[in-house]
């Protein structure tokens, strides 16, 4: 017998997934070396990519960009199958879902600034249950909630107003 090989030839849109995520990466990356007041409190600059891939190309996009960027940034940083990566994980899964259904609100109303600060605050609310049903099982955690929600209303807010600054200039990324 000899072995067989599968032959899998990328598509343009495997390769505009890939270099989005790569930006999406780096940004993560860089912003792991911004020290942080609050434990856990980033700017979160790479969703910003995730906004626009999810506004320019839909959702099954922004899901790959975001899921290889929590992947692939994890391994960069030596913190893979860790409790940051779950914690990363659990934010990025919980401001997906949230996402997805704020994609059946009117489009009309809900921009990239709205969507931003949606999955920001599903982000913490999803990092927050995971630390709290397996880090730390204690009520105290609650009194961080106000901090946490403070820095998720700013940071979706800015990276909101990027992101549609982002899309309103003509698209420099090939389908």
């Amino acid at each position: 017998m000899t072995p067989s090989t599968i032959d899998i030839a990328p598509t343009r849109e495997d390769h505009r997934i890939a270099r989005l995520a790569a930006l999406a990466i780096a940004l993560s990356l860089m912003e792991a070396v911004i020290p942080s007041p609050l434990p856990g409190v980033k700017p979160g600059i790479a969703n910003i990519v995730t906004l626009v891939v999810l506004k320019r190309f839909g959702f099954g996009d922004a899901v790959w960009v975001s899921l290889l960027r929590v992947v692939a940034g994890s391994l960069m940083l030596g913190s893979f199958l860790s409790p940051s990566f779950a914690l990363s994980l659990s934010g990025a899964i919980a401001s997906l879902a949230a996402l997805r259904l704020a994609l059946l609100l009117p489009a009309s109303r809900f921009g990239a600034v709205s969507l931003s600060i949606i999955a920001a605050f599903a982000h913490i609310a999803g990092q927050l249950a995971v630390v709290r049903l397996w880090l730390i099982p204690h009520d105290g955690l609650l009194y961080l909630v106000p901090a946490f929600a403070a820095a998720a209303l700013l940071f979706g807010t800015v990276n909101g107003l990027i992101a549609a600054r982002l899309l309103g200039a003509p698209s420099s990324v090939r389908p």
